[in-house]
């Protein structure tokens, strides 16, 4: 048997058993009080039985109507606190946030902002998805994504944190004096990560470009920066490898710059959110406090 009421005329009703009385029920739900009674009316009649006797001075429930209402006034109250919950997701610094991010780039550039973060606000919490795989950050739930370089989420508002560029990097104890043009590069082995196989290069100074992907002596491929620097700075090969890598490894005579009047064009860092009016409270704070941490 299907039934039309609403949840409105079951709410209604509740509340007419809740306060006893037709009028004050009136008063909370801010209805007319002969809309509320035409309501009541409607319900019984679409449930074919009596669940209120009126009177001029009481409101009694039939004994169909004391079981409809054990039934159903938990429901209400369940709904009060879910909407309870949402409003302190609204307005408190609590909650769980989801965040996707590069795998280095969250590792070595994000980890001490979100650590700083999470001690800022101790009631928040992060859940952080790092993968050098391009995700479906719909499909995955991600509150906030951090991507390099351009992204396909169009319908997700984009704020540019910073720019990378990556650096041709050799072990400090190879020769490579004889590597005067990117031309050069092709007389030694390489080593690999992904996506960057093919490097895109531009001269500092003129502007000049050129695109070199290494094809012969490829000795390692991998995805993961961590594994790239370390086996460059082993002597397996040369590499293209981000700035915020390579410096301090320069820094401190591990590794040397290859052509270093040649870089690639710098990838913009991008954080990722959707529309900020509708969001939970803590994802405003991150999103401010990285903001904020990156200069902005």
């Amino acid at each position: 048997m299907k039934f039309n009421y609403s949840l409105d005329d079951m709410r209604s009703f509740c509340t007419v058993v809740r306060y006893g009385s037709f009028r004050q029920a009136s008063v909370m739900l801010d209805m007319p009080l002969s809309t509320l009674s035409r309501r009541i009316a409607k319900l019984e009649t679409d449930l074919g039985l009596r669940l209120l006797n009126r009177d001029a001075h009481r409101v009694q429930l039939t004994h169909a109507g004391q079981q409809y209402y054990k039934s159903s006034a938990h429901l209400f109250d369940e709904l009060e606190n879910v909407a309870s919950c949402l409003l302190q997701d609204k307005d408190q610094a609590k909650g769980t946030i989801r965040i996707s991010a590069p795998v280095n780039f969250g590792s070595d550039i994000l980890a001490p902002h979100f650590n700083a973060f999470l001690k800022q606000y101790p009631d928040i919490n992060l859940d952080l998805r790092l993968s050098n795989q391009t995700i479906d950050i719909d499909a995955q739930a991600i509150d906030i994504a951090f991507r390099i370089g351009e992204h396909s989420a169009d319908h997700w508002i984009g704020r540019q944190l910073t720019h990378i560029r990556f650096m041709i990097c050799a072990a400090s104890n190879i020769d490579v004096s004889d590597i005067r043009v990117p031309s050069d590069l092709a007389k030694y082995p390489t080593v690999l990560c992904t996506p960057m196989s093919t490097w895109h290069l531009q001269h500092r100074m003129t502007g000049e470009v050129y695109t070199y992907q290494p094809m012969n002596d490829v000795r390692l491929r991998v995805d993961n920066i961590s594994l790239l620097t370390g086996a460059i700075a082993d002597g397996i090969g040369l590499g293209f490898i981000p700035d915020y890598d390579a410096n301090p490894l320069i820094n401190s005579g591990s590794l040397q710059w290859v052509l270093p009047e040649w870089n690639n064009q710098p990838r913009g860092c991008q954080m990722l959110y959707r529309d900020r009016d509708n969001m939970p409270h803590r994802m405003h704070l991150l999103i401010d406090f990285i903001l904020k941490r990156f200069g902005k």
